[in-house]
């Protein structure tokens, strides 16, 4: 279980890292709206997937034996 939210984990980070990154090369690029989204809820997409990634990494920090 823990492996498995070790790696849930990880890929939300990434993809939240991505989201963000496309957000803000949107927004400096002049673009307001992205496939129909607005950047700003774009970029909290990515905070949120982000945020995610974080918790998962700090419940499996919280299972991990004490030795």
């Amino acid at each position: 279980m823990r492996m498995l939210l070790t790696w849930l984990s990880r890929f939300a980070g990434i993809v939240g890292v991505v989201v963000i990154a496309v957000a803000v090369v949107g927004r400096l690029a002049g673009a307001y709206w992205l496939h129909g989204f607005q950047v700003g809820t774009v970029l909290q997409g990515g905070m949120a997937s982000t945020l995610l990634g974080c918790l998962g990494y700090g419940a499996v920090l919280a299972e991990w034996p004490k030795s």
